[in-house]
């Protein structure tokens, strides 16, 4: 959960450089993720193609009611930072 109460998932798969890469940049964060490896979950491929033009382009994250295709940390941090006002 995030601060604002949000979930955070990351789609990824195995061998991903940039799905690793964004998983360490988010280590210290105090952001809970989820992680759904989109080769052993058919409805997590789904949702990444539905979302990346029929693509399975990862890491595809998913912040409450957001989704950001291949989204650096910062894009993932600010997301998830926000506070419903």
């Amino acid at each position: 959960m995030t601060a604002s109460g949000q979930e955070v998932t990351i789609f990824w798969r195995p061998g991903c450089g940039f799905c690793m890469a964004l998983e360490r940049q988010l280590a210290d964060s105090d952001l809970t993720i989820h992680f759904r490896n989109i080769w052993e979950d058919h409805e997590a491929a789904e949702f990444v193609r539905a979302h990346a033009q029929g693509n399975e382009i990862v890491p595809t994250v998913q912040v409450g009611e957001t989704v950001m295709v291949n989204p650096t940390a910062g894009d993932v941090l600010s997301v998830a930072n926000k506070t419903d006002s």
